[in-house]
């Protein structure tokens, strides 16, 4: 399949196809030469989308990182979801501060919290262009794709399609996609317990069957491929903070009948690992997004490449693998939160701790907790295990953009450099999805991967 955009509104494009055959709802092409065109989907799907019945089984979708809108509670302003008018300014005291997530020595990463709570599905995502406003479909095509199967999400309104009165059979999970996910793995599990006692009762209310055992499909973006797979694994239970791994009870299962993963950087991704060491600036007319403090986010740590496959190597020695979770490295070559040029975002971050000495002992202390984290979270979920055959699971996987695939650093100046691509999506490797163990190890001619 051809690549249809980068970001979130280009993945949405891209997956239409994919979605729709995994659900059973049917199939449609999808061109790429010019932007997708604009169906009349009303004359395509008023019909199907009114036909309902009592057993079809309720979609939850999910994003990825930064595809949830973030709002300092009580009041505001909004800290993600927008750029320019109403959202904070992230180089300001303020807004710094409020983007990053807060630090403090001697407490564990889940005592770690603010007044950000996730809000809602970044469905659209609106930019104030010198003063015009612009508002780009983020999620939008995928939500309203399912709508045109007849998955109406009651919290989007989309007025090409008529739905009947049908106004809960698709969900959006948002979360704070700064914090770890197991954390909100935890969440996701308590929402499907909520959503399935709605559904329950709009079921037996509307059409007189009772169905103590709905199961949901799930459609996960990215990242929140991830946390839907430590659902399913472990359910709500939390990462243990010995360091150890939780047990394999498969409880999440138990909620779930499929689970569609779109681009799910099962083994990492090269560039989340870059994007921590040098910050990331999403278009050259917005505000730069410093390292210092994205590096307060446990759950990019979560998306860097597995060590054993060879991600990152010594520039100059590329037979020599580095260990990128190692907080001495990041010490040594001087990266992230440990930059000494990022110690003016440190400044706005920790306002009450005039050294810059101890800023930096407070910014290592996060580090390590966050690396240490991040190897215990791949450890449970690249464990050998079989999940249940109650579960059907499809996997959406790019392979037509070279992608980054090894990383070199040069040890003196700490730089990186992309030696390698693979065939990917641009952002994340086919062979990551697809958890292939192949990779900077020995070849076989079968996939090896430790998930079915």
């Amino acid at each position: 399949m051809k690549n249809c955009g980068s970001g979130l509104a280009g993945l949405a494009g891209l997956t239409v196809l994919t979605v729709f055959s995994a659900l059973g709802i049917g199939s449609m092409m999808v061109s790429c030469r010019s932007g997708p065109a604009a169906p009349d989907l009303a004359a395509l799907y008023n019909r199907p989308a009114q036909y309902h019945d009592a057993y079809r089984n309720p979609v939850i979708v999910l994003p990825g990182i930064l595809g949830s809108r973030l709002e300092n509670q009580p009041t505001g302003p909004l800290v993600w979801g927008a750029f320019g008018g109403d959202n904070v300014n992230p180089h300001s005291v303020e807004g710094a501060r409020l983007v990053a997530l807060p630090m403090a020595r001697g407490k564990p990463l889940s005592e770690l919290r603010d007044d950000v709570e996730s809000v809602g599905v970044l469905d659209h995502l609106n930019i104030n262009f010198f003063g015009l406003p612009i508002m780009l479909a983020a999620y939008a095509q995928i939500l309203q794709t399912l709508g045109a199967g007849g998955y109406r999400d009651e919290e989007l309104g989309m007025g090409a399609i008529d739905y009947g009165d049908d106004h809960f059979t698709c969900f959006q999970f948002h979360y704070d996609c700064r914090r770890d996910n197991s954390e909100n793995a935890a969440k996701l599990h308590n929402y499907l317990i909520e959503k399935r006692a709605y559904v329950r009762e709009q079921i037996k209310k509307r059409y007189g069957v009772d169905r103590p055992d709905i199961k949901f499909d799930i459609i996960a973006h990215s990242m929140g491929g991830l946390v839907t797979r430590y659902l399913m694994r472990y359910g709500k239970q939390p990462l243990p903070e010995d360091g150890s791994l939780p047990e394999i009870t498969w409880a999440g299962s138990k909620l779930v009948d499929r689970v569609i993963f779109i681009g799910t950087p099962n083994a990492g991704s090269v560039f989340g690992f870059m994007q921590q060491v040098e910050g990331i600036q999403f278009a050259p007319i917005f505000h730069k997004h410093e390292a210092a403090r994205l590096d307060t986010f446990p759950s990019i740590y979560q998306l860097f490449p597995r060590a054993r496959h060879g991600s990152g190597v010594d520039a100059a020695k590329p037979e020599i693998r580095l260990d990128i979770f190692d907080s001495g490295l990041w010490d040594r070559m001087n990266w992230g939160l440990l930059n000494e040029d990022q110690d003016w975002v440190l400044q706005y971050i920790l306002p009450d701790v005039p050294s810059r000495e101890e800023r930096r002992a407070i910014a290592l202390d996060h580090l390590s907790k966050c690396l240490s984290r991040a190897r215990q979270f791949g450890e449970a979920l690249d464990r050998p295990a079989r999940a249940p055959d109650s579960v059907s699971y499809y996997a959406v996987v790019g392979d037509a953009v070279p992608t980054g695939a090894v990383v070199g650093v040069d040890t003196k100046t700490g730089e990186l450099e992309v030696l390698e691509t693979g065939p990917g999506d641009g952002t994340v490797l086919r062979s990551s999805v697809l958890l292939d163990e192949r990779v900077g190890n020995e070849w076989q001619y079968s996939l090896k991967l430790p998930i079915e």
